[in-house]
C-alpha cells in the first residue's frame, strides 16, 4: 500500500489573496467555488498536487521547512523578473556566471520558493 500526495497545504493570513498570487505564478485558475474572504482556497495544478491555502491566525515566524521549486518554461532570469513584478521579493541569489544555479524568492506572505533553470537552459549549461 502507498499514499498519494493530495495537496500542498500553505498556512497564510489571507488565503484568497495568496492563492491569487500563486494562480498568476502557475497560470492556473483558482478553484471554481473560491471567493474573496474564503478561509480555504485552492489552485489546482495541471500536474501534481493541489496548492491548498489555509487561513490561520498566527504569522509566519521562521524559514520554511518545505518549499516549492519552480522550473519555468522560458528562461529562469525572465521568470524571476516576472515573479518580482507579481509581488515576490528576493531572498537569495544562487545564480552563477556560467548560467547554472537558482534564485530564492518569497511570496507576498514571506514563504520562500526557488526558481530553477528551464529544461532548455539545463541542456545548454553543463553544471
Amino acid at each position: 500500500m502507498v499514499s498519494v500526495v493530495q495537496n500542498m497545504a500553505i498556512d497564510c493570513a489571507d488565503a484568497y489573496e495568496l492563492a491569487r498570487f500563486w494562480s498568476a505564478v502557475t497560470g492556473r485558475p483558482l478553484g471554481p467555488e473560491d471567493r474573496p474572504g474564503d478561509p480555504e482556497v485552492q489552485v489546482p495544478l495541471a500536474e501534481g498536487p493541489v496548492l491548498h491555502f489555509n487561513q490561520v491566525p498566527e504569522p509566519k515566524t521562521v524559514k520554511n521547512r518545505l518549499h516549492l521549486c519552480l522550473r519555468p518554461e522560458g528562461s529562469r532570469d525572465e521568470e524571476v523578473t516576472r515573479l518580482l513584478a507579481l509581488g515576490a521579493t528576493p531572498v537569495a541569489d544562487h545564480r552563477n556566471p556560467d548560467g547554472s544555479g537558482w534564485a530564492v524568492l518569497a511570496d507576498p506572505e514571506g514563504n520562500e520558493f526557488c526558481v530553477l533553470r528551464s529544461a532548455a537552459e539545463r541542456a545548454a549549461t553543463p553544471s
